[in-house]
């Protein structure tokens, strides 16, 4: 199916857009736990959690339902324009009255420095103007373009963190007062809210660059286009806010039960499990234009059930790799060893990261099919087996009982959207074999920590037993995909 080859090309292009920014943002974590200590690390960590609720908020969902109705509608431009005029309107609304509630909102937040709050607010607001630019960039598939902002953006986020937080303390020290003219004395010490201005500058970058796009965005606002995309949307939006409940109330609930250095430690050690989101990120901007695209096609679902299985596959494969490696990657990016504490919950994490996906590749149902309303309840169902699981297993197991509640609440999330989905959209995924899979990586994984740390080679040797079992398994479809299916 030359179609599935083109969209794993399509996923290397966007996901290196993608994954090559967050990876820039993992190797800070060294940086930071370094500088900072478990208290600080959760104090940025709670941060950024509360930016990923306001991004979602302010997105409306209006990134899903504009690749939505681009296909379908016959006057793109007015998709376009409609769209980027209504976030640009939630923009405004949000920064004017951030910046008026900033004082209330810093309290209700529990940062004490009310600047945090409104850089913040900016950030989100200028975030959420890059929304359609950079859906429309994908859409057209101008895949360098979009690959050389999102790592313009990270390059000058990591440059001003290092220097911020590295080069200014080191310049002071060697020659105190050369930074005068910069308004930087010899009082100065790192702290967070250097982390926070690097982020705004990165996004200012960022809008600075697609104004061009902006520009040439034509049409006219039309009131019937908004009222699809808002419709379709809100739901992906509450669904987004449950999502984001789902992926970070552990972080908000840990210090009320552990307190900060605890939430410290689990953040710290969660970050390990970037490398599976990273890989699902990477598989999610391929994925989501294409399956809109093939939709109409005559084996939309026989290509929907391959797409499934190899996204699990190599899933699979990602866990195994980062559990033969775990040392090692521990000791590269958590400089401190008191966040080396928290290292067993990295296996619960990785598999939760993985149902992750398996339910964003499964939520291509209700999406086809116009019953996004099923996502929202879907993941407000998810967001409630979340906070119910966080209060059980926390008090019970620590930080290891917040690593479980996700991996449950993921697993659920995916059994039920998998049986609506039969229902309302049935695809052939191959259940038996991705079950398969995954027990299978669930049990060489736990040994791999609980027996065979150090061990590397032993390690590498059973993720090559993986890659045999995979092979003699999936031979047949390794050639129809290498040779094309007939379509």
């Amino acid at each position: 199916m030359s179609s599935i080859r083109s969209f794993f090309k399509e996923s290397v292009m966007y996901g290196l857009a993608s994954v090559l920014p967050r990876v820039v943002n993992v190797l800070l974590v060294r940086l930071y736990t370094g500088v900072f200590n478990t208290s600080e690390f959760s104090s940025q960590t709670r941060w950024y959690v509360y930016a990923a609720f306001f991004n979602v908020i302010l997105t409306m969902g209006m990134e899903t339902a504009f690749f939505r109705f681009y296909n379908t509608e016959k006057d793109k431009h007015s998709v376009i324009f409609t769209s980027f005029i209504l976030l640009t309107a939630s923009s405004i609304f949000f920064l004017i009255a951030g910046f008026y509630f900033s004082t209330h909102l810093s309290a209700a937040l529990g940062f004490e420095d009310v600047r945090f709050v409104r850089i913040l607010v900016a950030i989100t607001a200028l975030d959420t103007l890059a929304v359609i630019p950079f859906a429309l960039l994908r859409v057209h598939g101008r895949a360098v373009k979009f690959m050389l902002l999102k790592i313009l953006n990270v390059a000058a986020l990591a440059l001003t963190v290092i220097f911020l937080l590295l080069t200014v303390p080191q310049l002071i020290i060697r020659s105190p007062g050369s930074l005068l003219w910069m308004g930087i004395g010899t009082d100065y010490a790192p702290d967070l809210i250097h982390i926070f201005v690097a982020n705004l500058c990165a996004s200012i970058l960022t809008i600075g660059l697609l104004v061009p796009e902006i520009i040439r965005m034509g049409g006219q606002f039309s009131k019937s286009v908004a009222s699809k995309l808002l419709r379709y949307g809100w739901p992906v939006m509450v669904g987004g806010i449950a999502y984001a409940l789902n992926e970070n109330l552990d972080k908000l609930i840990i210090p009320y039960f552990m307190g900060e250095d605890a939430n410290g430690v689990y953040a710290a050690c969660y970050k390990l499990g970037v490398f599976m989101t990273l890989y699902i990120t990477a598989f999610r901007m391929g994925a989501e234009p294409f399956f809109f695209n093939h939709a109409s096609t005559s084996n939309a679902k026989e290509k929907y059930s391959v797409i499934m299985t190899w996204f699990v596959i190599f899933g699979c494969f990602c866990i195994l790799l980062v559990m033969a490696f775990l040392d090692a990657i521990a000791g590269l990016f958590l400089r401190q060893n008191v966040y080396l504490q928290g290292l067993y919950i990295v296996p619960m994490i990785l598999m939760a990261n993985l149902f992750s996906g398996i339910y964003n590749n499964l939520a291509i149902w209700y999406k086809l099919t116009d019953k996004t309303k099923f996502g929202m309840y879907i993941s407000i169902f998810g967001g409630g087996v979340t906070v119910v699981s966080l209060l059980i297993f926390i008090p019970q197991l620590g930080i290891a009982g917040a690593a479980l509640a996700t991996l449950f609440t993921y697993v659920t999330m995916a059994t039920v959207s998998y049986w609506l989905g039969r229902r309302y959209y049935p695809v052939p995924y191959e259940i038996p074999k991705i079950l398969l899979y995954v027990a299978f990586t669930g049990s060489i994984s736990s040994i791999m920590f609980l027996y065979l740390r150090g061990y590397l080679l032993v390690n590498i040797l059973l993720v090559i037993l993986f890659a045999f079992l995979i092979f003699a398994i999936e031979n047949k479809n390794i050639k129809r995909i290498i040779l094309g299916f007939r379509s």
